[in-house]
Parts: C-alpha cells; structure tokens; sequence
C-alpha cells in the first residue's frame, strides 16, 4: 500500500491543463513515476499513470482500459466510438484494417519525392532570412503539404485548413473544456471532409481519400460517416500532431549542438535521432482511456467507469526502463519508446511521421546546418493531450 501521508499526497497537484505543464512538465512527471505513480487528478477528474510498464500494460489490455468512450482528454462530441482511435475490437480492427489496406507501402513511396520538393521550396524561401520561425515557416508548410498531396486536396484554403486543425489539439486552460471556438473548428474540419468524400465518390482518383473510399475487406467498405471522421482525425493528427514532432526535434537539435553536428556530419544518424526525440520528448504527451473493471494499482482502487490518462510523456522518461532517460543522446536505439503510443492503437500513421521527418531533416541540415533559439522561453500551443510549441524562431549560426 501506498503510506505517503495524506496531507503530503494532498499537496501535490497535476493539471493537465495548466500552462507550466505545457512549457515544461518532466519535474511533475517525475514526481508522479516516483510518489504518486497511480494519482488522481482533481483538475482532470482522471487518474493518471506515469510509469513505462503501467502505461505499456493498460495500452496492451484495451479490454480493460476501453477506448470506446474517446481518447482525448476533452472529447468531441460525436467522435468517440466511431474512429480508429476510439474504439475497441472488433470494431476497432475492422476499422484498422480496412485503413491499412488503404495505407500501402506504395503511399509511402510516392510521398519521397513531393515531401522532398516541398521542403526544398519552403528552405528557399528562407534564404538570406537570419531568423525564421521553424513551425510557422517550415514544419507547418511541409505536413500541410504532404496531407494535401496525400488526400490529394485542392490548393486553395490550406492556411485555413491548418488554422482549424491547430485549434482542434487545443483546450482552454482556465475552463478546462473545449471552447466554441475548438467545437466550432471540429465542425468546420468535418463539415471540410464530408465534402470531400462526397466529392471524391463522384471522381475517385489515386489518393488515399479514394482508397479509404473504396476500400474493402470480405466486401465490406467503411461506411460514410467512418471516412468523415477518419479523414477528419487524420488532418488533425497529420497536420498538427506531425508538425508538432518535426518542431519538438528541431527543438532538441537546437538545445542539443552536438547531437546536430553529428547529424549533419552524418545523416544516416537521423532515423536514430528522430527516435531518441520520440522518447526524448514526444509531441503526443497524454491520452484517455474508460476502466471497464475495478483496477487496485499501487495502494489505489480505480473503479469501473472511471476515466485514466496514459502519461506516455512521462514513461518515456521512467528510469526504471531507460537509462539516464533525461539525457537525450541520439545512439541510445530507443526502440521501445511509446512515442506513437502501443497496443491495438499503435499509432497507424507512424511510418509516415518517421519518413516525413527524416526527409524534413536531412533537407533543413543540409541548407542550414547551424541554427540557434532566439527565445529562451517559448510559447506554447494549449493542449491536454498534445506540447509543441506555436512559434519557435531560430537564428542561423
């Protein structure tokens, strides 16, 4: 049983919500792993679990901690039950396959060389620039890009499609609720979808919105309202998940010199580095899940019903499963991370994310090899599921 005295437990808060969770929240992470490794969470209404093998193990038991009521803190109204993401088998892993038979290895393929020109064009633009914005002139630009090229959407509205996708990760950190204006962002993107797979049941083409479309399995295809929110989560995730992680990697090549240089002196290196960052410090921090039983977990008793965040930030910082998991160093081979999560919901798009990122890199080194933070303190988007940075403007060395 857990013996920490009452008061001394009352003492320590976690507000998933909170501003200074968002700019830095690897001491509070520490203090859960080693004090309150199954806590309750006033502020989220959750318990949250923050050690490796506890998140690994309810990630692994999705029969015990379901998805089927949603896997965002804050929920949209509608989604839960009816994504990837937020459902359980067999629903789930009829969803899943009839997704990644749209997702072939021919996809990847045919993203090399647009991801590659798109980088290429948005480096140009900053050349004789000393300072730019790494998200909003760069990350940003290339995952809208690659989304738009995968779904193969039209040109016009990209910025406005990026606005509603950052405002959708957001939640207000006074209400602790998704205002009008995240709800009003998540209708505008499913409002976006369906039109474009109405559009696109009339002129399929050789996209991945046309794939989802007409894929089948045992002639079964995904029902309409499956590739909306499909669609709907993937821009989500895609533009401001993706672009999130391609900001926290270069925020770490910025703090950590040496850790660049041995990048651009070797490029090879990259696929490792951009690993060590998902371990390191992962744009994906916190997802939900619903208790189907009673779990007694470290002195605790989680009832049936109650909600559970999975700290995957903090278990990729457990050191009882990495060794000096606060040193970011770029040969640890951390394979075993849970930056794109685990389970039955692995994230489905992390080949992608990888291959994006390691093309956005070996593009950026090779033009602009030294760069530094102009701003110690940084601005950050709020989010209870997701940290990344608004802004993040560099100076080239």
């Amino acid at each position: 049983m857990n013996d920490t005295p009452v008061m001394e437990r009352a003492a320590f808060r976690f507000d998933p919500y909170s501003p200074a969770i968002d700019a830095d929240p690897f001491p509070a992470y520490k203090t859960l792993r080693d004090e309150y490794p199954c806590f309750w969470s006033e502020e989220a209404g959750m318990w949250v679990l923050s050690r490796y093998q506890d998140v690994l193990n309810a990630l692994q038991d999705w029969r015990t901690y379901s998805s089927a009521k949603g896997n965002l803190v804050n929920e949209f109204p509608g989604r839960a039950g009816a994504t990837l993401g937020s459902s359980d088998p067999p629903r789930h892993d009829r969803l899943r396959a009839l997704i990644q038979s749209a997702v072939t290895k021919r996809a990847l393929e045919h993203i090399i060389e647009p991801t590659r020109a798109s980088c290429r064009k948005h480096l140009a633009a900053l050349e004789g620039r000393p300072v730019f914005d790494l998200v909003n002139d760069y990350t940003g630009k290339v995952t809208v890009d690659l989304l738009f090229h995968l779904f193969a959407l039209p040109a016009e509205g990209a910025d406005q499609v990026r606005d509603n996708a950052v405002l959708m990760v957001q939640t207000d950190p006074v209400t602790r609720q998704k205002t009008e204006a995240h709800l009003s962002a998540f209708r505008w993107m499913a409002d976006y979808a369906e039109r474009l797979v109405q559009a696109r049941k009339k002129a399929p083409g050789d996209d991945l919105l046309s794939n989802f479309i007409t894929a089948e399995i045992d002639g079964e295809k995904l029902l309409d309202r499956e590739v909306q929110l499909t669609v709907t989560t993937l821009i989500m995730a895609g533009i401001e998940s993706l672009s999130g992680f391609m900001a926290m990697f270069g925020l770490n090549l910025a703090d950590y010199p040496e850790a660049r240089r041995a990048l651009v002196a070797d490029p090879a290196l990259i696929p490792d580095a951009i690993e060590e960052s998902l371990r390191f410090n992962t744009s994906a921090q916190r997802f939900k899940r619903c208790l189907t039983r009673d779990v007694d977990l470290h002195g605790q008793t989680m009832k049936a019903g109650d909600f559970v965040i999975l700290a995957y930030g903090a278990a990729n910082r457990d050191e009882r499963m990495f060794e000096n998991p606060d040193v970011y160093d770029i040969t640890r081979r951390a394979k075993r991370h849970l930056g794109f999560g685990g389970g039955v919901h692995a994230c489905l798009g992390s080949m992608i994310g990888r291959l994006a990122t390691q093309i956005a890199y070996e593009e950026l080194l090779a033009r602009i090899p030294e760069f530094a933070r102009t701003q110690a303190v940084l601005d950050w988007v709020p989010s209870s599921n997701f940290r990344s940075p608004k802004a993040l403007p560099l100076t080239r060395g």
